[in-house]
This record gives structure tokens, C-alpha cells and sequence, in this order.
């Protein structure tokens, strides 16, 4: 992917991307990742969330990252929730981490995670904290960005198979 763009995704633009979006998910869920949905996840639900995602980018409280390819498809996405409790003004939480499964192994996943130290930083963000099913993929890749494991909860989740899931959680100070 010599032609990515990474940037942040306005709230102006959310209902013309929403298809691309609950493709994004809906194949990512598809395909095993652990993102708070079961398998199959229908259009109406994986709209029904977007939506939710785009009020609170319209409010102020997160910022969606998309990595849009050469032909301006959203190929990856990541949140980062920047609104906190009022004793928390310097932390955010990264969250939906997605890469579509046709882009996979082309450094999105990396290049997402790093504009959004960036943008957390733009933020006034400086201590980012995340979780992600034990033993996935993207351990290793939080692991290679610099982020420290904090431990692991049994029983955490839910797999989109309905299996349950070990969490992991990771912190990173920018």
C-alpha cells in the first residue's frame, strides 16, 4: 500500500462512510477479532454502532482514525476515546483497532496505532491505555510499538464464536 492515507475521520463524513465502516467490522468479526460483537453481526447492528461512534465524534469525546487506501476505501480504523473523568484530563482509550482482512500483513495496523500517538498527543493525551484478547495478533503488534502488558483477566469476554476470552490489557506513556 504505497498510497495510504491516515486521518481523522469527521463527524461530516460519517453517513457517506458508514458502508465502508460496517464492512470493515463486520468482516473483521467475521474472521474471529474479539470487538464487543457475536458472529454473524448483521448491517443493521454494525450501523446501529457507527452511528453511536459518530455522535460522540460530533461531541468531542473520540477521534476515528481511518487508513483509506489508493482507491480512498477505509481499509483500517481505530478510535481513540479522549473523554475521561475529570481526574483523568491526560489519559484516553484506543479502541477498535480494525484492519480489513483484504489488507492485512501491509503495516496499517502499525501505521494507524502510531498517527494516533500523534493525535493523542495533539490532544493533550499522554497515557493511552488498551486491551486486546490474550494471544491474539495484535499483542505482538502493541508489543513491537512499545507498549507495556499490564495482565491478563480469564473469562474476560466473548469470542464472536461465543467461546470465552482472556483479556489483556496494555498502558504506553507518550
Amino acid at each position: 500500500m504505497t498510497d495510504l492515507l491516515i486521518r481523522a475521520l469527521p463527524f461530516s463524513e460519517f453517513d457517506a462512510r458508514i458502508s465502508q465502516l460496517n464492512e470493515v467490522l463486520i468482516d473483521c468479526v467475521a474472521g474471529g477479532a474479539s470487538v464487543s460483537f457475536m458472529h454473524p453481526l448483521s448491517v443493521q447492528k454494525a450501523t446501529e454502532f457507527w452511528q453511536k461512534v459518530a455522535n460522540s465524534v460530533g461531541n468531542n469525546e473520540r477521534i476515528v482514525l481511518v487508513a483509506e487506501d489508493e482507491h480512498q476505501q477505509i481499509a483500517g480504523t481505530v478510535q481513540l476515546l479522549t473523554d475521561q473523568p475529570e481526574n483523568q484530563p491526560h489519559r484516553a482509550d484506543v479502541a477498535k483497532m480494525l484492519v480489513h482482512p483484504r489488507a492485512r500483513r501491509r503495516g496499517i495496523a502499525q501505521k494507524l496505532m502510531q498517527q494516533l500517538e500523534v493525535v493523542a498527543l495533539e490532544a493533550g493525551k499522554t497515557v493511552l491505555v488498551l486491551d486486546t484478547a490474550t494471544g491474539s495478533h495484535a499483542e505482538l503488534l502493541y508489543q513491537n510499538l512499545g507498549w507495556l502488558r499490564v495482565g491478563d483477566l480469564p473469562k474476560f469476554a466473548l469470542m464472536p464464536d461465543g467461546t470465552f476470552c482472556s483479556t489483556t490489557f496494555y498502558y504506553k506513556h507518550l
